[in-house]
């Protein structure tokens, strides 16, 4: 047997006993005993480089190990403070019913009336001797998570990607669609799993990660999930017109835009459009850049204008691109953890109601406009 091959069969029976584990049992005699005739100075070498290898695994593991107990404390704080205040909010919604009915002098509603006393004993350092409670409630108790406590003190940093083996036509949704955001980043899927795209984004400080499906070249599906804890937002897109379908258009402004949203009037509207609003950074007050999100029977509207003085007068030109989102799941986690996330709300389309209900507004998004025209 030549010497390159005790070496090989060296290092095979090395790196064997390190998987293993038992190599810091051996003693050299043994080892020598079972390889052969080896000198034992390559015996020696062999040994420091191996172990140094072990020692990098070792602290490799052992760190991976922290930063995962790291995540989840980290979660377990945050979900605790969730319950804390979802906790208080029911306490004070119960305050604020109790004291219109003390100020309107009505009767205490049955669910009321087994804690009306404790209630009215807290009430005396709530405002005294005042009956405008509603203004507290729109304070506080609505705010029934702090997923957005931080939104606004610092722009949000968004990543767009797609999925796998992406088309021409998606490749070019998904360039509009950085341009649309700022400060967002565009990154190509290639071959990479969510799981490892969430951590990157995670460790760069990202705020929301983007995911743009399509079917047969037409986009139809947006994901957008809120790091790091969540909570993830799936929209159906339909009637896509992109500014490559639309010749000589010119450029788009990169400024940071001022926002509509119309028609966003029920709990979950509202919810929905706060995911939208925090993908936006506060804007300046001479931005001409404007972006609107009109709901019409849960069908959200995107819509995207600069305005303009040409003669004195305010004109508003669309730059594209224009297409239609619909909610249809809102999950509370990331969509690494997507599985075992708790559904907070999903759009249940074959119900006998399904059709009737309106779930952004119950209220028709285009009835001023159409009484007007009248």
């Amino acid at each position: 047997m030549g010497i390159s091959r005790q070496n090989s069969a060296l290092d095979f029976n090395f790196l064997l006993w390190l998987e293993k584990g038992i190599f810091d049992q051996l003693k050299l005699s043994e080892y020598v005993e079972f390889v052969g005739d080896v000198p034992v100075a390559k015996l020696e070498e062999h040994i420091t480089v191996l172990a140094m290898i072990r020692r990098k695994n070792i602290l490799k593991h052992r760190c991976k190990a922290i930063m995962l107990r790291r995540q989840a404390r980290l979660r377990r704080e945050y979900l605790h403070k969730k319950a804390v205040e979802v906790r208080l909010n029911k306490t004070l919604e119960k305050k604020i019913q109790l004291g219109k009915k003390l100020c309107d002098n009505r009767p205490i509603q049955s669910y009321l009336q087994a804690e009306a006393i404790q209630l009215q004993n807290s009430l005396k350092y709530d405002k005294q001797g005042k009956c405008s409670f509603s203004e507290t409630i729109k304070v506080l108790g609505e705010n029934i998570d702090d997923e957005y406590r931080y939104a606004g003190y610092e722009d949000p940093k968004i990543m767009l990607t797609t999925s796998h083996e992406p088309s021409s036509r998606l490749k070019m949704f998904i360039k509009e669609l950085r341009l649309i955001f700022p400060n967002a980043k565009r990154m190509n899927r290639g071959k990479y799993e969510l799981k490892e795209l969430i951590h990157a984004c995670r460790a760069n400080n990202v705020t929301d990660f983007i995911v743009v499906h399509e079917h047969r070249g037409i986009p139809d599906n947006l994901i957008i999930s809120h790091l790091p804890y969540g909570p993830t937002a799936f929209f159906s897109i339909s009637g896509v017109v992109m500014r490559h379908d639309i010749p000589n258009i010119g450029t788009v402004s990169e400024q940071k835009p001022h926002l509509i949203f119309h028609n966003f009037k029920t709990k979950l509207g509202e919810r929905a459009s706060k995911i939208l609003k925090h993908l936006f950074p506060v804007p300046k007050e001479d931005s001409k850049r404007v972006i609107t999100f009109a709901n019409h029977d849960d069908y959200i509207a995107f819509r995207h204008h600069i305005y303009e003085h040409i003669n004195k007068d305010l004109q508003l030109v669309e730059v594209g691109p224009r297409f239609q989102l619909r909610l249809y799941q809102i999950k509370l986690g990331t969509l690494d953890e997507i599985q075992a996330a708790n559904t907070e709300w999903i759009l249940r389309p074959y119900m006998n109601t399904s059709s009737k209900r309106r779930f952004l507004s119950d209220e028709d998004g285009w009835d001023q406009e159409d009484r007007a025209s009248y």
